[in-house]
């Protein structure tokens, strides 16, 4: 004879008599949306790909300029205060995104959306400093506090591929540029300057918005002030130092590469015999598709590079690997450029690897960051450290393009002036790669540095 069993219901453990149990408010009860994906990585990427569009300022920071009748080295302040707001943000503001992730995400979600929107009644009223307040300051603040909200967060749901996680978040932020170039470039064209930024700050606030009431941590995740690594603990260890310089070091390259590679495209393509011969109306028809293609493609690799380096650094004992990885990578192909003039030249397939590999690394050099600074100070304190990391990318925000300006206008052989800068590229990214092996000398865990890792 089958035997059937039924649930056994609370009640029915209850005496009888007794009064029913009160639920306790503290308890949140799990829902669908209680998994990794839609508490960490969605979120994650509806903040990054809002966020991450401040690297579309190309597409509009000639028209701002033409607008306000200034010049375009004055309007390119907006975009480097920007980056220092964003990293000098994440610094100081760390220990908030790890005490409450629900309030760091509302703080990027009003600043951001502010600053945005700001930009453009800035841009309407003719007022210069209110861009650079509202662009460079508020929205600054906004990036920075948003950059770091979900990246604790998905090494905490991912404990077993914390790479990959942070990979995912970061590509978000770097492919959010191809996404919204087009999105930016059609809405000027059909509403204009101004209200493109008015539009694009409505639907920033609602993916933000979301990406708020989404976000979580996982169950049974608890905070401890007493676990935290202070951050004048963290500045006095030498390997924090060696880090944030290699850090800043792919940095600055990265972006002293990337400022000037579509000249460096144009030189290359101009001496290709194929286009040679050409006037400058028909050359200049001839290679903006295959810049602007280049372009695409250098989008793809950055964001290949953030997943994939994350992601190879999960597989190692040791994960300044991805960074010694990174760096003998970009030592070898710009030392390529070199011994080969592949500029003056005009071999573009040596010059589109270069391109190609150092976007990957520029990328991966991000989504790598908070794992290997997990490695050497521990979960509990990993977005304050991650904050004071960030500075590094202040700091190149302000430098990276200002030394590709200064190494190509004091070139003393101005028709090989591109050319002039890739020696002291690959000068700065053989030292950014002592600074990681320097890194790999500390042996010690953050286990037997008694620093506390959250379990989840």
């Amino acid at each position: 004879m089958a035997i059937t069993t039924q649930p056994i219901s609370p009640s029915s453990t209850r005496p009888s008599g007794a009064a029913p149990v009160a639920p306790n408010p503290a308890v949140r009860t799990p829902s669908r949306l209680d998994n990794r994906w839609m508490r960490a990585v969605v979120p994650a990427l509806l903040i990054h790909i809002s966020i991450g569009t401040v690297y579309c300022w190309s597409v509009f920071k000639q028209l701002i300029a033409d607008q306000m009748r200034v010049a375009p080295s004055t309007i390119e302040w907006g975009f480097s205060l920007a980056i220092f707001f964003l990293g000098m943000s994440a610094a100081f503001l760390g220990p908030v995104v790890e005490k409450d992730i629900r309030r760091s995400a509302l703080i990027s979600l009003v600043c951001f959306v502010a600053g945005f929107a700001g930009t453009g009644a800035s841009i309407a009223a003719g007022w210069l400093p209110g861009v650079f307040i509202c662009y460079g300051a508020i929205m600054g603040v906004g990036l920075g506090v948003g950059y770091l909200t979900p990246v604790k967060n998905l090494m905490l749901w991912f404990s077993d591929n914390k790479g990959l996680a942070t990979g995912i978040a970061v590509a978000g932020f770097g492919l959010a540029k191809a996404i919204a170039s087009p999105v930016m470039t059609w809405l000027i064209a059909s509403v204009g300057l101004v209200n493109m930024f008015y539009v694009l700050a409505v639907v920033y606030a609602i993916m933000m918005f979301a990406g708020f009431l989404l976000i979580r941590r996982p169950a049974g995740y608890v905070y401890s002030a007493a676990a935290r690594v202070r951050r004048r603990t963290v500045m006095r260890r030498p390997v924090f130092w060696a880090i944030w310089l290699a850090f800043y070091l792919n940095i600055t390259c990265g972006l002293a590469l990337i400022s000037q590679e579509k000249d460096i495209l144009h030189d290359a393509l101009a001496v290709m015999p194929r286009f040679a011969g050409l006037d400058a109306a028909a050359f200049a028809t001839a290679t903006a598709g295959v810049i602007s293609t280049v372009l695409a493609v250098d989008a793809v690799f950055n964001a290949v590079g953030r997943l994939g380096f994350s992601t190879l650094s999960d597989h190692c004992r040791r994960r300044e690997t991805s960074y010694v990885v990174i760096f003998v990578m970009s030592v070898v192909v710009c030392l390529l450029q070199v011994v080969f003039h592949s500029i003056d030249n005009g071999t573009l397939w040596m010059i589109l690897v270069m391109l190609f590999l150092v976007n990957a690394g520029y990328g991966g050099g991000f989504s790598t960051l908070p794992v290997l600074l997990e490695q050497h100070f521990g979960m509990s304190s990993v977005s304050t450290v991650h904050g004071l990391a960030l500075s590094a990318w202040a700091f190149a925000g302000l430098s990276g393009n200002q030394l590709a300006s200064f190494v190509v206008t004091h070139a003393a052989d101005q028709s090989h002036r591109y050319a002039g800068l890739i020696p002291v590229l690959a000068v700065l990214y053989a030292v950014a790669l002592v600074a990681i092996l320097l890194a790999m000398r500390d042996r010690k865990s953050a286990d037997e540095r008694d620093v506390v890792n959250v379990a989840v």
